[in-house]
């Protein structure tokens, strides 16, 4: 199996990512969040609009995320990394379209847009990928090294 299509197993598979944001002060912040991915590999999750992350997102929208498959031995894993450009969605159409891919991936009933828009606590986020990388298991004289690749979804 490829670099590429390892990725997409990895992204199929596990339904937790990471994002790392920074705030305007450039103070770092890292969460996990259950997340689904569209056709593009578009990544969508809800949060609370309070969060610490949803508040780096409206001030810096630059992001990584990363995505690790834990489930398997040591030394087994892989892990799929990316840059990209996060956004809270406000467009009713296309939160019906991200909370019925986020809802589907956690196997529970679709929620209403107006949960996620106005008064409501609740928002879902977006974000677009500019560059992916996976690692790759490489040993030189027993000595596990972990080199990132960068690949092209498509």
């Amino acid at each position: 199996m490829d670099a590429s299509e390892k990725a997409k197993e990895i992204i199929e598979k596990i339904i937790y990512i990471t994002i790392a944001t920074a705030s305007k002060e450039a103070e770092p912040w890292n969460t996990p969040v259950l997340a689904a991915y569209d056709e593009q590999y578009n990544f969508y999750w809800t949060s609370m609009a309070n969060t610490q992350h949803s508040q780096n997102i409206r001030v810096n929208p630059k992001v990584y995320l990363s995505i690790f498959d834990s489930t398997v031995k040591p030394g087994e894993a892989g892990g799929v990394y990316v840059k990209a450009s996060a956004v809270e969605l406000s467009d009713p159409a296309e939160i019906e379209r991200a909370v019925a891919l986020v809802y589907k991936r956690k196997n529970k009933p679709i929620k209403m847009v107006e949960e996620f828009l106005g008064e409501s606590p609740k928002r879902i986020y977006k974000a677009i990928p500019e560059k992916f990388w996976i690692n790759l298991d490489v040993d030189i004289k027993n000595n596990p090294l972990d080199p990132k690749k960068e690949i092209t979804l498509p």
